[in-house]
C-alpha cells in the first residue's frame, strides 16, 4: 500500500503532469539566529537537471534538505510535481514526497545485498533487475556492500533512488568521497543513467566543473541567496557580479568606460549593452586573452610575460600591459611562452560588462 502524506493538500490531479518537477518559492531556514537559506526560488522543470553550486556554508545542503522534508521551513513552500509538500498550512513527510535521495557515502545498508538495497523501497521485484540493469550491476546483485568499489557503491545508491520510481532525485555531492580520476568518470556515467531514466535531478555541489559539466540549469548559492540562475553558458560567460565570476573560475578585471553602446579600455573597444555609461569593469576569463606576436584584431595591446605555469595540455602566461596591469592567458602548451617574451594581447569570445552595480551586459570582442 502506498504510504499516505500527511498534508491539507489534495494530490496532484491530471494537469498537474505539465507542472514543474521542482518548485521552490521564498524558501527561508535559521538555525540559532543565523539564516542558512534566505528567500530562495528555484525551478527545476521535469526531465531537468538542475545543479545547485556554492561554497561551504552557503545553504546548499540545507535547501536540499528542506527540499526532501528532513528540515522545515521558517518560510516559503515547495512544491513537487504539482503537489505542495511544505508551506505555511501544508506538510508532507520525506517517505510520501516521492523523492530519491543519493548521498555523500551512498548511505547502503551494510547488511543487505545489492539486489537488497536496490529493493528497498521498489515498486517491484521487475523494477529492481531494471535499475540494476540501468546503472550496470546485474551481475552484483548478490554482493554486499563491502565487496564493491567506492563508484559501485554509489551507482548502487542511484539504482535504489530510481527504483522507488521518484517524481525526483537528489543528489547531495555524490562524488566528493571519491578520487579524482574515479570521480571524473563515475559522474559523467550517472549523468547519462539519468538522461537515460528521464529522471528529473537535483545536484548539490561545491565544485564547479561538476555544476557546469552535469547541469542544464545552474543556480549559484551565496550566503543563503541565489547570486545567479542560468545554463552553464550563461552563468560562466555572463556573471552578474565579480563574486559569482571569480567563484565560477579564473577572471581578471579590467576597468572600461562604457558610452553608446562600446566600452573603452586599454585593450581596446568592446561592444556592451547600451545602457550602460560611464565606469564598468570588463570580466575576462584567460581563456579568452590571446597572445601572440601579430595580432589578429584590430583591437589589440603590447604586453609582457612575466609568469608561467606549464602543464602539458595548456599553459597559464601572466601578462602585463604597459599600465602595470596583469592578466592571465590560458593556451594550449605550445607554443611556448616565457618571461620576458614581449607580446601583443587581444580578445576572443564573450566580454562581461559590470556597472558600479555589478548588473551585467554580455558583449563580444570586436
Amino acid at each position: 500500500m502506498d504510504p499516505v502524506p500527511l498534508t491539507t493538500s489534495d494530490p496532484p490531479s491530471i494537469g498537474d503532469r505539465c507542472a514543474p518537477a521542482i518548485e521552490v518559492r521564498g524558501l527561508s531556514r535559521s538555525f540559532d539566529g543565523r539564516t542558512a537559506v534566505d528567500g530562495v526560488d528555484l525551478r527545476l522543470e521535469r526531465g531537468g537537471f538542475l545543479a545547485v553550486l556554492g561554497p561551504s556554508g552557503s545553504g546548499k545542503t540545507t535547501l536540499l534538505r528542506l527540499i526532501a522534508g528532513f528540515e522545515r521551513p521558517d518560510a516559503g513552500s515547495v512544491r513537487i510535481g504539482g503537489r505542495t509538500v511544505a508551506g505555511p498550512a501544508d506538510w508532507v513527510e520525506p517517505e510520501a514526497r516521492r523523492v530519491g535521495m543519493v548521498f555523500q557515502q551512498g548511505a547502503l545498508f551494510p547488511h543487505l545485498t545489492v539486489a537488497g538495497n536496490v529493493s528497498f523501497g521498489a515498486t517491484g521485484g521487475q523494477r529492481v533487475q531494471e535499475c540494476l540493469d540501468l546503472v550496470g550491476l546485474s551481475g552484483r546483485a548478490t554482493s554486499y556492500p563491502h565487496e564493491l568499489s567506492g563508484g559501485e557503491r554509489q551507482r548502487v545508491a542511484l539504482a535504489r533512488a530510481l527504483a522507488a520510481d521518484p517524481e525526483v532525485v537528489l543528489l547531495d555531492e555524490p562524488f566528493s568521497a571519491l578520487d579524482a580520476g574515479l570521480r571524473e568518470r563515475l559522474r559523467e556515467d550517472v549523468a547519462a543513467i539519468l538522461r537515460a531514466a528521464g529522471a528529473s535531478t537535483l545536484l548539490v555541489t561545491h565544485d564547479q566543473s561538476e555544476a557546469l559539466s552535469l547541469a542544464d540549469t545552474v543556480a549559484v548559492l551565496r550566503d543563503g541567496r541565489v547570486e545567479q540562475v542560468g545554463t552553464p553558458e550563461e552563468v560562466y560567460e555572463r556573471p552578474r557580479s565579480q563574486w559569482v565570476a571569480g567563484f565560477l573560475g579564473e577572471a581578471d578585471v579590467v576597468p572600461a568606460t562604457a558610452r553608446d553602446g562600446f566600452a573603452e579600455c586599454e585593450l581596446g573597444r568592446f561592444a556592451v549593452a547600451p545602457e550602460l555609461s560611464g565606469p564598468v569593469a570588463l570580466v575576462i576569463r584567460p581563456e579568452s586573452v590571446a597572445i601572440g606576436h601579430r595580432p589578429a584584431r584590430d583591437a589589440h595591446a603590447p604586453a609582457l610575460v612575466v609568469g608561467r605555469s606549464f602543464y602539458g595540455h595548456d599553459q597559464l602566461v601572466e601578462l602585463e600591459l604597459a599600465s602595470g596591469l596583469r592578466l592571465r592567458s590560458r593556451r594550449l602548451g605550445f607554443p611556448a611562452w616565457h618571461p620576458g617574451d614581449r607580446v601583443q594581447v587581444w580578445l576572443e569570445g564573450p566580454v562581461s560588462a559590470l556597472a558600479a552595480g555589478h548588473e551585467p551586459s554580455g558583449g563580444t570582442a570586436r
